[in-house]
């Protein structure tokens, strides 16, 4: 097969790719520096798998220097990021810079993912986490840096023990992960600065 056809056979890029990737990093920064807000970002591409603003960001903050670990091993998608940013594939959860999870109920447990050292804790892992919902879930409070009072976050589909385990995240600061929910074109930034609390039981 020829690299050309080869070419034809992935999905798009970015249509514009200055102004789309500094839309998509703007609306990132937004999301993460104003946990529980939805930022829209990007639309979908033809063809993918991935939704919108998983996509879009995926092609915004990856290249040959961020390993990324897929949950669930998408040749699709791991191809097409490969050819146009050039991320590489992490074995383990631990080895990755990004994480891909489209089964949020399935998510491995937040300490297999490198969460940096007192020393460098940018050396952490990002988890980019899809979800079926960012309405239907049990509704959580939302405290720190960038909430004015307390936001009330209800996603949808995560496993039972998720928030007992990002409690711990959190107790971790200034190690720990970040993490970014994704449903079609709208992201929801959870940094490690979050702190939470179930308002139903769990």
């Amino acid at each position: 097969m020829s690299t050309q056809q080869t070419q034809q056979q992935l999905s798009a890029g970015f249509a514009d790719a200055v102004h789309d990737a500094q839309n998509a990093f703007r609306g990132l920064l937004d999301a993460l520096s104003r946990p529980g807000r939805r930022v829209a970002i990007g639309s979908p591409v033809k063809g993918l798998a991935l939704g919108a603003a998983m996509s879009h960001l995926l092609l915004t903050l990856t290249d040959d220097d961020t390993p990324v670990w897929w949950q669930q091993h998408d040749e699709a998608s791991i191809g097409w990021l490969r050819f146009h940013t050039g991320a590489s594939l992490a074995a383990t959860p631990e080895l990755a810079a990004f994480a891909v999870v489209t089964d949020a109920g399935a998510l491995p447990a937040l300490e297999a993912f490198a969460a940096g050292s007192l020393e460098s804790p940018e050396h952490s892992a990002t988890l980019l986490v899809e979800v079926a919902s960012l309405d239907g879930g049990p509704a959580v409070e939302w405290r720190g840096p960038g909430i004015q009072d307390m936001q009330t976050v209800r996603i949808a589909g995560l496993p039972d023990k998720f928030w007992a385990h990002w409690q711990a995240n959190h107790a971790a600061f200034p190690q720990g992960i970040d993490i970014v929910f994704t449903c079609a074109d709208a992201a929801l930034g959870l940094p490690r600065t979050t702190r939470v609390r179930r308002l139903e039981g769990i």
